[in-house]
């Protein structure tokens, strides 16, 4: 067996919610191939979607990956170049499970897997991705009776015609700048603001060449420094909005007129609004880092907040315990309950649109209602004992007057006019910060205090 397919490797690779790792060192053809045999065996699929992003290495490993599946006696079909959640679309659409090959928003050396069942349900830990993992460690299985076949199927127009249904955009004509960062929407933005009219929108396109080694900056836009050229280009050309998306344009961030970066959190609460109007009393969950505005302004608009952990398979299993219509994250993720529950930039973007164009009002007047508290944004630093430092935090603000804590994910200490949460990174030895206040000053004290506790070993 192969290095790559080696069990302590496949255990740093194999992540919480995908496969992911350096190319070739740790991610090569070799090992897509051993997963698409795995990733039939466990699903039990009959037929599996499969899409790649623009880096080098994709189209490679998602043809292995088809060959793996196919030798396990699945059909596949290729849908070539993809956005993630233009995979989620394709399997929901013809309502089969799907792998996409991407490495979102990472830099350029690294690739992986997102992989999902039929309907784009997903695939964590407990429900198939470590025994997706167990089956390639234990090596190929005898060859299928049946030989799987291969077909290509384009599902970019349905995808976006499908998109554009789910949220119109009709009013005043808008100015859009795209940032696609050289990554997938520079492909699917095209076809689907194509489809609503230059009478529409007009489009000023930034970085939307397919350049996997991403030539101008990271696709990663919850990067203020990433934003920087884009809320540039935004004044510059007098524009209405900017939107920034992902590597894989599952994510999207925007700017408003002025150029100022909009937190996911005011995206999350406009969003919800719009579809608490189509279905009033409707659920929508939040995870624990989004602002304190979202549950507070879905109560008042008659609809139920319902807060979850941080990532996206604890979001998709509550909407679809609660039926939720929405959900959102801090980290520009947005689904939707007629998304297959899955999440989408582009659809989140064209929320956004809509909502701007039915006013006379520009972004950031129409957002400030949504607006209530200061964020910091999510700051990482370097901790080699995470699980010490966190205890620490805790010991020193348990029992005061006024404060909460929960250990839902991470560490969150709540006060009336403040909270602040602590999670450990998965895969680094990270501790992320998160803190929100009533104003600036409160904000920014809480942040320093806390950071302070934890670099205080550094």
């Amino acid at each position: 067996m192969p290095d790559t397919l080696d069990p302590a490797n496949l255990g740093a690779i194999f992540k919480a919610y995908d496969v992911r790792g350096l190319v070739p060192e740790q991610l090569d053809e070799e090992l897509a191939r051993a997963t698409g045999r795995a990733f039939v065996q466990v699903v039990g699929a009959g037929t599996v979607v499969v899409g790649h992003d623009m880096r080098p290495s994709s189209p490679g490993m998602a043809g292995a990956f088809a060959d793996g599946a196919t030798e396990a006696g699945a059909d596949v079909i290729l849908i070539g170049l993809a956005s993630t959640d233009q995979l989620y679309f394709a399997s929901g659409h013809l309502g089969h499970p799907g792998a996409m090959f991407t490495a979102s928003h990472n830099p350029a050396q690294y690739n992986g897997i997102k992989m999902c069942r039929a309907n784009a349900v997903p695939i964590g830990m407990e429900t198939g991705l470590a025994d997706i993992r167990d089956a390639v460690a234990a090596g190929a299985s005898s060859p299928s009776a049946r030989q799987g076949t291969i077909e290509n199927y384009d599902v970019l127009e349905a995808y976006a015609a499908h998109l554009v249904a789910l949220a119109p955009v009709r009013g005043r004509r808008l100015k859009v700048v795209v940032d696609a960062g050289n990554g997938m929407a520079g492909y699917t933005a095209p076809a689907v603001f194509g489809r609503l009219g230059e009478d529409r929108v007009e489009v000023v396109p930034m970085y939307f060449e397919l350049d996997g080694s991403f030539p101008n900056h990271e696709a990663n836009p919850i990067d203020p420094d990433n934003l920087v050229d884009l809320q540039k280009r935004v004044v510059a050309e007098g524009a209405d909005i900017g939107l920034a998306f992902d590597g894989d344009a599952d994510r999207c961030f925007l700017v408003d007129e002025r150029g100022q970066a909009v937190s996911p959190s005011t995206l999350t609460a406009l969003i919800a609004a719009r579809e608490l109007a189509k279905e009033p009393g409707a659920t929508v969950i939040h995870n624990l880092i989004t602002s304190r505005a979202v549950p507070e302004l879905v109560t008042e608009l008659g609809g139920t907040p319902v807060r979850t952990r941080v990532g996206h398979s604890f979001i998709k299993a509550t909407m679809a315990e609660t039926d939720a219509i929405f959900g959102g994250e801090h980290s520009g993720h947005f689904y939707f309950r007629d998304f297959w529950r899955a999440d989408s930039g582009m659809l989140a973007a064209l929320h956004a649109l809509a909502a701007l164009a039915e006013t006379d009002r520009p972004l950031s007047e129409l957002l400030a209602d949504y607006e209530r508290y200061v964020v910091s944004g999510e700051i990482n630093s370097t901790v080699g004992d995470q699980a010490t430092v966190t205890a620490h935090i805790h010991d020193l603000y348990a029992g005061q007057p006024g404060i909460t804590i929960d250990h839902l994910d991470g560490l969150t200490v709540a006060h009336d006019d403040w909270w602040f949460n602590v999670r450990p990174s998965n895969t680094e030895p990270l501790l992320r910060l998160n803190a929100e206040g009533r104003d600036e000053a409160t904000m920014v004290d809480v942040r320093d205090t806390v950071l302070s506790l934890i670099r205080s070993d550094r």
